[in-house]
């Protein structure tokens, strides 16, 4: 039987144990990142997002994926200063994971299980976005191409419920 978002969890680049458990009443943002992708520019968005909303209940967790054409060339050791130094980003970042095949991270097989995707439910391409309500609800996915700007009005809804 599958795990409620609540009882899964993740590591830190620096193998720190992070339980989702501790954002309960948060609007979660789950994203799979790549430093070397085409859309990396979406790192600063994501930190506007972050920057903007998370007082008001926002977190926002990177993902970094090696998976897709190998664009994510760094380790867990520099891949937060990379992305702080190129990108600004100060949002959590956690270790490298796989998103799709037999080593998929059990955050992404469950919220792959809970909120499909167009035609299959792999993870199609880095940047795809996740949003988890604050009951811990996979809310909606959006597509890699999908800017973060495009997400805020779901955030504030969320927030606002």
């Amino acid at each position: 039987m599958e795990k409620p978002f609540y009882q899964l969890t993740a590591l830190t680049p620096q193998g720190k144990d992070i339980p989702m458990s501790d954002y309960k009443g948060k609007v979660v943002l789950i994203v799979n990142t790549a430093t070397k992708c085409g859309l990396a520019p979406q790192f600063e968005g994501l930190e506007e997002l972050h920057k903007k909303y998370s007082a008001q209940g926002l977190i926002l967790l990177g993902f970094p994926c090696d998976q897709f054409a190998g664009q994510e060339p760094e380790s867990n050791e520099t891949i937060e200063q990379v992305c702080m130094v190129n990108h600004g980003v100060t949002f959590q970042l956690l270790a490298k994971c796989d998103v799709n095949g037999a080593d998929t991270h059990p955050i992404f097989r469950y919220l792959k299980k809970q909120l499909s995707g167009f035609i299959s439910n792999r993870v199609k391409w880095n940047f795809t976005k996740f949003v988890i309500d604050k009951n811990g609800q996979p809310f909606k996915r959006y597509a890699p191409t999908t800017k973060p700007k495009a997400l805020e009005k779901d955030i504030i809804k969320l927030l606002q419920s």
